[in-house]
């Protein structure tokens, strides 16, 4: 008197409860990152140029030319000169910083 049937049934409830696959409530867990599609709109307020890349790493936008980076809070670029970073840290090049 094998009976399988209990058994088999539970199986079949398990694998028909994943709804519409695992994007289906990706998005409120985790902080938004920068929509790729959204770099080719964004234009730095100051060089009135697009911004060159995106930083996954701090969650930045980049402008290489002049050398400084954009907050990016909960997917919405912060892009207010106020805001902006400056990425390059080095002294100036005549030498003036120097002891």
């Amino acid at each position: 008197g094998h009976c399988r049937h209990c058994h088999r049934q539970q199986e079949q409830e398990q694998s028909s409860g994943s709804g519409s696959g695992p994007d289906s409530g990706s998005g409120s867990a985790r902080p938004q990152p920068l929509e790729p599609s959204l770099l080719r709109f964004l234009v730095c307020p100051l060089s009135k140029r697009p911004l060159s890349r995106y930083e996954e790493s701090t969650n930045e936008l980049i402008n290489e030319e002049l050398g400084i980076a954009y907050p990016i809070i909960d997917g919405i670029p912060n892009m207010v000169p106020e805001a902006a970073r400056r990425t390059h840290t080095k002294a100036p090049a005549e030498g003036s910083e120097q002891p």
